[in-house]
């Protein structure tokens, strides 16, 4: 319509104004410049990356490790007695010393023998593909400020998460569709909404595109019959126009390049995300390992599917939320919990499954798990049918394959009720960094200058890469 012209026209007078190309990397030693770029083109990464895309399914509220992930034969020993020890409690209200023993049972799977509940059958299939991390921790005991260090480092509110640091770091191979994409749950979005997708002080290019689990899944993407075809041309022309007029007055503007940027873009999506979100033309056998064919899990199998379809067409990050609270059960977790599982449990499987068949898992991270764990104990002790698990962000497990990561592994333990990490503690950070590192990237060289100082996602905690997960 007219707009690539006026971007690539203000491209061009930026570089014959500056004679040099602009830094978003000064750690590779470009010349700096007063006024920074910034746009989706693939960059340079500071070693050969083994990742190039990845979907994170994020499981907010606090899975509960206990029931699914990491067996603890002193559970069932101390079973409804006093736990023998000091724990932490985040509804002291609800609070009991008494030990919840699981009710679930758990036996070994694969070829590596990983041991699981009887909640994932569908993961128990793909065991020998994953990480399965028993050792992570964050220790701030509240939802928000442990959804904010998972995603964005810091338990503050206001900085960029990861999605976004990768497509700043990364770019995006996909000219047509966004580089970032927050897919939300029909019940609702997560705790804190769009933070959890947001770009905190990186430039607004770099924030998470919202696709919605029900149609439209993206808003506003097609013009209204009335201003389609020459009408819809026209107005964009002119747009673009206005658009030069003052590009030429201010140049170096990055919110409006941004902007243009995004208005292109969606010219382009108008087609490609339309036939990138239209599952008709995958098999049922396909739509079966994803769980499409069963009603508890076929809008989360969709949203799986619909991911592995947009990694296939180039976007770097994909997010798949579950809804406000979904895992969060301080009470009756023996039906909520069963429930939650059954919703995720074969999609995600089944992604494992199809990236594999497909050879892109080699390529693609794939992350499941939340911001916390849940508690040894009993809360809301009101009898067997009410009882649940309160917070533990002390010691938490979830899973990772693909992207250059070792599979039929478990790394780090937690103490003999699963209360706190305490061999192998892998901190935000150190996810952070690891996660980094396998997109080739180092996560203390890659910066954002904001108010005269390079800003980092570690923020100068300490870190280390995991290796002993990776490949």
């Amino acid at each position: 319509m007219g707009i690539g012209s006026v971007a690539l026209s203000w491209l061009l007078n930026q570089d014959q104004a500056h004679a040099n190309p602009a830094v978003t990397r000064p750690d590779l030693k470009q010349p700096a410049l007063e006024k920074q770029q910034f746009d989706l083109a693939v960059k340079p990464t500071h070693h050969p990356p083994r990742a190039k895309a990845m979907i994170s399914m994020f499981m907010q509220g606090g899975p509960s490790h206990l029931d699914m992930f990491d067996p603890k034969p002193m559970l069932q020993k101390y079973d409804g007695k006093k736990f023998p020890g000091d724990i932490k409690y985040d509804n002291a209200a609800q609070a009991s010393s008494k030990v919840l023993g699981s009710p679930w049972n758990f036996s070994k799977h694969g070829e590596c023998g990983m041991e699981l509940s009887e909640l994932v059958p569908g993961l128990s299939e793909v065991v020998d593909d994953i990480v399965l991390m028993r050792s992570m921790h964050t220790s701030v005991n509240n939802h928000g400020q442990s959804i904010y260090a998972m995603h964005s480092g810091r338990i503050l509110p206001g900085r960029p998460t990861l999605g976004s640091w990768l497509t700043y770091g990364l770019g995006s191979e996909s000219e047509n569709l966004p580089a970032y994409i927050a897919m939300v749950d029909p019940g609702g979005a997560p705790v804190l909404g769009v933070d959890n997708w947001t770009n905190g002080w990186l430039p607004s290019l770099y924030q998470g595109t919202v696709i919605r689990p029900k149609e439209p899944r993206i808003l506003n993407l097609n013009a209204p019959p009335h201003l389609s075809g020459k009408a819809q041309e026209k107005y964009l022309d002119f747009l673009g126009n206005l658009n030069q007029r003052h590009l030429n007055q201010h140049p170096g503007e990055d919110d409006l390049s941004a902007r243009i940027a995004s208005y292109e873009l969606a010219a382009k999506m108008q087609s490609a995300a339309a036939e990138a979100l239209d599952l008709s033309k995958e098999t049922k056998a396909t739509q079966a390992m994803y769980g499409i064919d069963v009603p508890a899990s076929a809008e989360f199998g969709k949203r799986c599917l619909i991911s592995r379809r947009l990694i296939e067409r180039g976007v770097r990050f994909v997010q798949i939320m579950t809804g406000n609270q979904t895992w969060d059960h301080h009470t009756s977790m023996r039906t909520s919990l069963p429930s939650a599982c059954k919703r995720v449990d074969v999609p995600a499987a089944g992604l494992v499954k199809d990236l594999k068949q497909r050879g892109l898992l080699d390529e693609t991270l794939v992350h499941w798990g939340g911001e916390m764990g849940r508690l040894p104990v009993i809360q809301n002790d009101a009898g067997v049918a009410k009882q649940g698990r309160d917070h533990n962000t002390y010691g938490f497990s979830m899973w990772l394959a693909g992207g250059g990561l070792k599979g039929g592994m478990t790394y780090g333990e937690t103490d003999d009720f699963g209360h706190h990490a305490i061999k192998d503690k892998v901190s935000q950070s150190d996810y952070h960094a690891t996660l980094m590192h396998l997109f080739g990237l180092d996560a203390e060289r890659l910066t954002f200058t904001r108010n005269g100082a390079p800003q980092t996602l570690i923020d100068g905690q300490e870190n280390r890469v995991v290796k002993e997960i990776i490949a």
